[in-house]
């Protein structure tokens, strides 16, 4: 099944000054885009394979051997972006911090600012390129990260909330300081996306 890179619902720059312009610009139609056409180049070889793409992630041994290992790193990458696009947001609304999955979130990890606190430790403990992710496993709320474009669907978890922590995510504006783009993050996510997944 072709996939297909959707366009953002807002502009470049609509999230500066938290993500200056170039970088989204960079980010969604050359690095996204590419993992698009690699992941189509990857699924052409094997018309017969009818699975949606987060079926296929979630069940890697289900997908020929042949394509199995450019369909996790590309199709991971496609889902990734698309969920991460959808989790930041210029829109000032969604990006209160409520609803059924903050309630959830203070009763978990104790308040909101504990939870930030823990996302933020496992965005900077990830070793060279990855995720931070907000899950659900089991029923339970998590967090964990992924290396490269690994998605945390392969674990047979839910995901919820993810953060970007390749270097082209944030190395234009914040150069080698992975912790204040960590912290900056915050300001434009979509908590009512959020919420949503929660639901």
């Amino acid at each position: 099944m072709k996939q297909v890179l959707h366009p953002l619902e807002y502009k470049y720059d609509a999230l500066e000054p938290v993500i200056d312009a170039k970088t989204m610009e960079i980010h969604h139609s050359k690095h996204h885009s590419t993992y698009v056409d690699r992941l189509n180049e990857a699924l052409a070889k094997h018309p017969e394979l009818k699975m949606e793409l987060d079926e296929m992630i979630s069940n890697l041994n289900k997908v020929p051997e042949d394509i199995r290992i450019a369909v996790k790193n590309n199709g991971g990458g496609h889902l990734n972006h698309s969920l991460y696009w959808e989790i930041i947001t210029p829109d000032k609304k969604k990006r209160e911090f409520k609803g059924e999955v903050a309630d959830a979130i203070v009763k978990e990890f104790g308040s909101f600012e504990k939870f930030k606190e823990l996302m933020i430790d496992s965005g900077m403990k990830r070793f060279g390129s990855g995720w931070a992710w907000l899950v659900l496993n089991k029923g339970k709320l998590e967090i964990c990260s992924t290396a490269n474009q690994d998605s945390p669907l392969s674990e047979g978890k839910k995901p919820l909330l993810c953060i970007d922590v390749w270097e082209h995510a944030y190395y234009l504006k914040f150069m080698n300081k992975r912790m204040d783009y960590l912290k900056e993050i915050w300001n434009v996510i979509n908590w009512k996306k959020v919420d949503e997944l929660f639901l």
